[in-house]
């Protein structure tokens, strides 16, 4: 039992990266395309 526990933990941990990840995608292509800074800075 715990080999499928220690396995579902791994998918979740996954999972939750892959999510992350694809929000930040969205948002640098979003920003690349309005022409900003990402995290709202002024870097000049």
């Amino acid at each position: 039992m715990a080999l499928v526990q220690k396995r579902w933990a791994i998918i979740l941990i996954i999972a939750v990266v892959a999510f992350l990840l694809g929000r930040l995608a969205v948002r640098v292509f979003m920003n690349l395309l309005m022409g900003g800074t990402l995290f709202g800075g002024n870097f000049l």
